[in-house]
């Protein structure tokens, strides 16, 4: 309870210096509104505010090194004479921090434009900064609908290069009623996690839509790392099929005392899964029979991916994952915008944003719905030998 209220302490107290921020520097804002300090000479100042450390590291560091690549290739032409600037702070996978590092981003380095977080609970921590200062905030992977639009209300300053989890959650839906015909189904959330928790719902949703029956719901907590109680209450519901909509530490870790216990039915997630860490963690043999939807898949022969494929294994010497195709495809959807805005402010940053149109991307064609979300196809990977492969592409 301590810990709680010390954190409650926290974000209300970054509540109040985002506010006051809002207004102090409201002449600042209206000079970046009119070409001011946020493009200084050759040089146009972008924000990245990402998980570099803490317990997403790995999502946030792919999605990262995405964007650098991105951007190094931007530059050899630039945008107008000028170049892209990249000013990174680690929001250390923690909301407040997520918070405090938004805040410094617009308000000391007079960023045009925010790409981050890699994750739902971080990047929701940055939504009223970039609301109250006016500062487009571009998530390259964060699915929860409640980013862009709560409630009903628009964010107008907030935008994402990833579905959401609804589509995610529908999409591992009908996979498990028509490819696996499953009947039954258990489904087992981080309850600490607003991600896990919105594929969840949509998951529950859609399969209860197709007839299916969701015979046991347990529930996690980020960190835990013993799962054998809830596990045992899932077995003995004898679901057909688990969906497990969390982040790769935990997941690893379930997936490997599941198997030990004797649950050998399909699970399947969203892309929280998509690091290696949870080959490492879970094992191969604990992988089999799994499934994940993401949003793109290495092995797809198209073009572009190839090519986006190649480049970054020539930097990093590895194969990149739907994070770092992500970050990748976050760097050219924000150049896009900043070439079409005429003066890289970030008010008409925005409104470029916001007026994206069939833009050819490394995860598929974007094009936004009201809600500034983009309407985008779907992969489903099974993890094989430990190995992601590409099994089908789903179109929205």
């Amino acid at each position: 309870m301590k810990k709680k209220k010390k954190l409650a302490g926290v974000f209300l107290s970054l509540s109040l210096v985002a506010g006051a921020l809002a207004g102090c520097n409201s002449d600042s804002k209206t000079s970046s509104s009119s070409g001011g300090s946020s493009t200084s000479g050759d040089t146009i100042k972008i924000g990245a505010n990402l998980e570099l450390s803490g317990g997403t590291a790995s999502f946030g560091q792919s999605a990262a090194d995405g964007l650098k690549l991105a951007i190094e290739e931007i530059n050899k032409e630039g945008i107008d004479g000028k170049k892209l600037e990249i000013i990174k702070v680690d929001n250390k996978s923690d909301a407040a921090e997520a918070t405090s590092g938004s805040i410094k981003l617009v308000s000391q380095d007079k960023v045009v434009a925010v790409v981050g977080s890699a994750t739902s609970t971080n990047t929701l921590a940055q939504v009223q900064v970039a609301q109250d200062n006016k500062v487009p905030l571009l998530t390259p992977t964060a699915t929860n609908p409640d980013i862009t639009n709560k409630a009903g209300k628009l964010n107008d300053y907030v935008f994402r290069t990833c579905f959401i989890d609804p589509f995610q959650g529908t999409v591992a839906a009908n996979f498990a009623s028509d490819d696996i015909g499953a009947k039954t189904a258990a489904i087992y959330v981080d309850s600490a996690s607003d991600y896990s928790k919105g594929l969840a719902a949509a998951f529950k949703e859609a399969f209860t839509a197709n007839g299916g029956k969701i015979v046991r719901e347990e529930a996690y907590v980020t960190k835990d790392t013993d799962f054998r109680a809830t596990l045992t209450r899932i077995k003995s519901a004898k679901p057909e099929f688990v969906f497990l909509p969390g982040y790769y530490e935990e997941v690893g870790l379930i997936l490997k005392q599941a198997r030990e216990d004797g649950i050998d039915v399909p699970f399947m997630g969203g892309d929280g899964w998509d690091s290696p860490k949870v080959v490492e963690i879970a094992g191969a043999e604990a992988l089999k029979n799994t499934f994940i939807t993401n949003h793109y898949s290495p092995e797809d022969e198209d073009a572009k991916i190839q090519d986006f494929v190649a480049a970054y294994k020539k930097k990093y010497n590895k194969t990149p994952d739907a994070f770092a195709a992500l970050g990748y495809d976050s760097g050219y959807y924000l150049a896009d915008a900043i070439k079409r805005s005429g003066d890289a402010t970030p008010e008409n940053i925005r409104q470029a944003l916001e007026e994206v149109k069939d833009l050819q991307l490394v995860s598929g064609t974007l094009n936004l719905d009201k809600n500034h979300d983009p309407i985008k196809s779907a992969t489903i990977l099974e993890y094989v030998d430990g190995k992601q492969t590409f099994k089908t592409k789903i179109n929205p």
